[in-house]
């Protein structure tokens, strides 16, 4: 697993290495009401009674802040599947430079707080916005080692600024690495852009893929995975009504509400 692993769950936060809770566990949720009420009321529910108790959630903010100053380090050549690609990228910028990694780790601890209070355990691939990478492949591989049920690499586009929207990428087949993931990946893919959409309002991206999902074959990230993994293109960070949503944190706390609901749903499933 890769240095600077943050493994969270509802009963707190758990350094790399040390065992994660089994889904029986019946620790009560930290904050004001915890525990057992002065007044000899209920105790706070357990984690075991949460909806999504025992459930393991990659989360993926993508890109770091301390990529613009690392150029060698992140475009060495990493593997990507059946070819390799640069370890990490800079990611984009509003015009007002608002940079990408920041949105990028804002929305990913959003989203983990809703996780982590209907009692998931998130696992995040990087423990802050100052470090450098980790690498494409790395990413991939902590949602792998973490064996979890569900990935997500939150993102912010960088196209003209004349479109807008979002979109969701789910893997295609790639001989030899995605094909144990792909129908699965793609009812995630079908879950988080439903409840995203209907949560935010947020439109389908008007210049990739079909009805909000695309899918592509030359990510590393997805094509190294070996559990359901999507990729979430939040919007247009150059496009100015887009922009506009992403540098509100009111808007990034409704964005990540609906990124966990899309999660929830897909892990209800069964």
């Amino acid at each position: 697993m890769a240095a600077g692993l943050l493994l969270a769950t509802s009963c707190g936060v758990a350094l790399p290495g040390e065992p994660r809770p089994e889904p029986g566990a019946t620790a009560t949720l930290p904050g004001p009401g915890g525990g057992t009420a002065p007044d000899g009321g209920s105790a706070a529910p357990s984690v075991a009674d949460l909806p999504l108790a025992g459930r393991v959630v990659l989360i993926d903010p993508g890109h770091n802040g301390g990529n613009v100053d690392a150029s060698d380090e992140i475009n060495r050549q990493v593997p990507a599947g059946p070819e390799t690609k640069a370890c990490d990228t800079v990611g984009a910028s509003t015009d007002d430079g608002y940079p990408e990694h920041e949105f990028n780790w804002d929305l990913s601890l959003r989203v983990r707080d809703y996780l982590t209070a209907e009692g998931a355990e998130v696992v995040l691939t990087r423990e802050d916005d100052e470090s450098v990478g980790p690498c494409v492949n790395e990413r991939a591989e902590i949602g792998n080692e973490a064996d979890a049920d569900a990935a997500v690499s939150i993102h912010a586009d960088g196209a003209s600024a004349g479109v807008r929207g979002f979109h969701v990428i789910a893997p295609g087949e790639v001989t030899g690495f995605t094909e144990p993931i792909l129908e699965s990946s793609y009812l995630l893919a079908e879950d988080l852009r439903d409840e995203f959409h209907e949560v935010t309002g947020q439109p389908y991206s008007d210049y990739l893929g079909e009805e909000g999902i695309d899918v592509r074959t030359d990510l590393g990230g997805l094509n190294m995975s070996t559990v359901p993994k999507v990729f979430l293109e939040v919007g247009n960070m150059r496009n100015p009504s887009d922009a506009e949503n992403l540098t509100d944190p009111e808007w990034r706390d409704l964005a990540a509400e609906g990124i966990a609901a899309g999660l929830s749903r897909y892990l209800e499933r069964d």
